[in-house]
Order: C-alpha cells, then structure tokens, then sequence
C-alpha cells in the first residue's frame, strides 16, 4: 500500500516495514515484495543478497515470482554467485507452474546453452508457452526463432505476427524487429513508411537508432518484470 501509494501517500520507507512485519509472519507475497525493494535499493539500501533471503523465504511456499527471482539471481549474479544450471533450476519451478516469465527465461537458457546444452527445439517449446500467455518477451523470441528457422520452420509471416503483438505490448525488440520486416518486405509488403514508424516507437524507448549493418537482434537474458503484489487485509 504504502510502496505503490494505493490509497496512501506514496512512502516506500514505510512500506518496507509493513512488508516486513508481514514476512516475518510468513506471507510469501509480502517477503516477494520486501525482497523486491532490497533488489531496487527503494526505502532500503540496495542489497542483493537480502533480496535474495526473503525470496527464499517466499520461495519455500511456493511463491512462484519469488522462484523466478532467485533464478534471476543466480542467472545474472545478484546476491549470489553466478550458476546457470541453479537458475535453470528455479526458472524451471516457476516455469513448471504456469510463471510466464519464467517459462520466457527457460527458453533464453535454452537459446544460448547457459546451464543445459544449446537446444532450439527446447526453446521454441518454452517461448511458445510464454508467448500464448502475452508475456513480450516470449512473443519477441518466438518471433525471432520463426525469422531464422531455429526450432521451427521459417516463416516470416509468423515472426511478424508474434513481433507485432510483442510490438503492441510495448517490447522495443519487437517493434524494431517490425520495422526491418517492413524495410524488407519479408512477411508483410514492403512499407517503408511503417518501418520507420516502428523503429520510433523502438527509439523513444531508448532502443540504440536502428542500424541496418547490425546483425539480426537477440533475446535479452531474463528480462525482469517489475511485479508488486497488493496486499488486503483478511
């Protein structure tokens, strides 16, 4: 209530003693949420290692945001070392229980052989499954995987479609990976009009201007979804 300013005045310091006191109770929500402000450094000083503390915590009911987050950690280094194949791990918990996000994760790990052998099939499968749940990510690397034939048959039409709901979605990725199929002509015809119209779109996001002698775009490892959960009270 207090982090997010839902119905009080916005106080993050504050907040992270009620998240607190309710972890220390056994909330698993409230522990995701503590552990979220120690990640960020918000009415905390930033430290990676006690985030990762209390996701434990809200790990070991089942909490599946905070199963995610600790394969974050481990696949990026944060709180603890670096260990791909302990976030393959975790990834996989959440992934198993339905955790988009996670599911999206498992098929970067996949992509790019951190902590299993490099598998396009396996990761086809997993950002398929992430994608049909309108995770961004998900749709831009399942988009990615149809326009170089890795895991599926190639086929632009289907990387258009699944780069334009990534685009819709607001994933700079998607959208400048939209505007080369447009420049291109390559599943859609050929509109140079709206292939600068979506590579703005990619820029005012902070996406680097696009440059045509760049190689194609790859999946960005465990982009992190910046998740709260709303606590009620009873």
């Amino acid at each position: 209530m207090y982090e997010t300013g839902w119905g009080v005045s916005e106080d993050e310091k504050e907040g992270a003693k009620w998240y607190r006191m309710a972890a220390e109770w056994g909330h698993a929500p409230a522990a995701v949420n503590l552990g979220n402000l120690y990640r960020d450094g918000r009415g905390v000083s930033q430290d990676h290692k006690e985030a990762v503390r209390w996701y434990r915590q809200a790990a070991e009911k089942n909490n599946s945001l905070a199963q995610f987050n600790i394969g974050y950690s481990y696949h990026h280094g944060q709180g603890v070392s670096q260990d791909f194949r302990e976030a393959m791990k975790w990834y996989r918990m959440a992934a198993d229980r339905g955790w988009g996000w996670a599911q999206a994760a498992l098929g970067d790990m996949y992509l790019e052989g951190h902590g299993v052998p490099k598998n396009y099939d396996e990761a086809a499968l997993w950002y398929r499954k992430a994608a049909e749940l309108g995770i961004p990510d998900g749709q831009f690397s399942f988009g990615l995987l149809y326009e170089m034939g890795q895991g599926v048959k190639q086929d632009y039409a289907e990387a258009v479609a699944w780069y334009r709901r990534a685009a819709e979605r607001g994933e700079a990725r998607g959208q400048s990976s939209l505007g080369d199929m447009y420049k291109d002509g390559r599943g859609v015809p050929q509109d140079y009009t709206e292939a600068v119209r979506w590579y703005r779109r990619a820029a005012d996001q902070g996406l680097p201007r696009h440059n045509t002698n760049s190689p194609p775009c790859t999946p960005r490892a465990g982009a992190f979804p910046r998740t709260t959960y709303k606590l009620t009270c009873g």
